[in-house]
């Protein structure tokens, strides 16, 4: 029998009774004994609710915000105006006078062909010309001379004809001589490759020894003053409804503390289909010192998108069909899992294009341990 503090018995005899048969006592030991337990039985109860159960995650309020985003490519320096420079006659590179970098003024001489055939030429046409003002100056005495004879009547009309048409004829082939002859300057001045402008060589596409062709390249020339930066940007940049800002900051790969400011002057139509890029043009507004065409260039531009809902990596989940975040009720802390799609990311971020609305608790730590309905209660990261 249970006794109380004090003395006391849980369940007392009856003051002045026999001693109760033990088949009689034994039964209500029992009951007594459940009696003094009574009390925790609450508590029993309440460990065990399924509550206790629930799964400590981490979580996060979807909120539209404006992300900021931000791209950073390689770039090349180039002249905003170039010039093909290219002989207007074929022949045999025997010299080429100017290396990539160098400058150049108007008219300075860039390369050189062989010119044996225009020299042979050249002097063919004065050989024609010297027989051609022969004939000329002999048909004009002959017909000055006939003209008198005829005025005297001591010719005949037929001679005085005759000498006026072999002066005529003289005529035409001196003209003709002239030509030539000034068509052979012309092909001997072509073996010469000239700068037409004050100029800087920024590529070169022919060797001594090479044979090129009339009007094919053999330098690249840079006319005109300026800069501009030339940048290969994935199509992807370009159609994602970002709306990229107008300035880029750049910076020679070599000294990147020296930074100028560029404007975006065009973006090309076209993308390359073997790389997926787009060519966009960036104008220097004051160049750097020492920089020259060809050298490689950072650019960098940030802007703030549109409002949109943005999520860390942790809260994405795989689904059957895609991507899904584990949403918590705000009722009974039970989760559901919900697919999503995902407009665009960076390295730390996802932004949400459907499926999830602000304002609801999204599951960011310990979403692999989730299934539909499990209970689960929010804790800190720290926690």
């Amino acid at each position: 029998m249970y006794i109380f503090p004090g003395g006391h018995s849980a369940c007392p005899t009856v003051k002045g009774s026999l001693p109760l048969p033990k088949f009689v006592r034994f039964p209500r030991m029992l009951a007594c004994l459940l009696a003094t337990l009574c009390p925790s039985l609450p508590a029993l109860a309440q460990d065990g609710d399924p509550s206790s159960d629930a799964l400590a995650v981490s979580a996060v309020t979807s909120e539209l915000i404006s992300p900021l985003a931000r791209h950073v490519l390689i770039g090349e320096i180039t002249a905003p105006e170039t010039v093909q420079a290219s002989f207007r006659v074929g022949g045999r590179l025997t010299e080429v006078l100017v290396q990539t970098g160098d400058k150049v003024e108007r008219g300075a001489v860039l390369a050189r062909i062989e010119k044996v055939q225009q020299e042979q030429e050249l002097r063919a046409a004065e050989a024609q010309l010297s027989a051609a003002e022969a004939e000329f100056a002999a048909a004009k005495a002959q017909s000055q001379r006939q003209d008198e004879l005829f005025e005297r009547g001591a010719t005949t009309r037929s001679d005085r004809d005759s000498a006026s048409d072999r002066y005529a004829a003289a005529v035409a082939m001196q003209s003709q001589a002239q030509a030539s002859l000034d068509q052979a300057r012309e092909a001997l001045d072509d073996t010469v490759l000239t700068a037409p402008a004050d100029a800087t060589v920024t590529d070169r596409f022919g060797e001594p020894g090479q044979v090129v062709g009339a009007a094919q390249q053999v330098l690249e020339l840079a006319v005109g003053p300026g800069y501009e930066a030339k940048f290969e940007v994935p199509e992807t940049v370009l159609t994602a409804g970002q709306k990229a800002p107008n300035t880029v900051t750049l910076s020679p790969i070599d000294r990147p503390t020296a930074t100028v400011t560029g404007r975006v002057k065009e973006i090309s139509p076209l993308v390359d289909p073997a790389r997926g890029t787009v060519e966009v043009t960036v104008t220097l507004d004051d160049p750097v010192p020492g920089l020259s065409y060809g050298d490689a260039v950072r650019g960098a531009t940030s802007w703030r998108d549109d409002p949109q809902i943005v999520l860390p990596w942790s809260a994405i989940a795989s689904g059957p069909d895609g991507a899904t975040v584990w949403i918590v009720s705000p009722d009974d802390n039970s989760v559901t899992e919900r697919p999503i799609t995902i407009e665009s990311y960076t390295e730390h971020q996802i932004m949400i294009a459907e499926g999830l609305s602000p304002g609801e608790t999204v599951v960011t730590r310990g979403a692999q341990l989730l299934y539909p309905g499990r209970l689960v209660r929010i804790v800190e990261p720290s926690e």
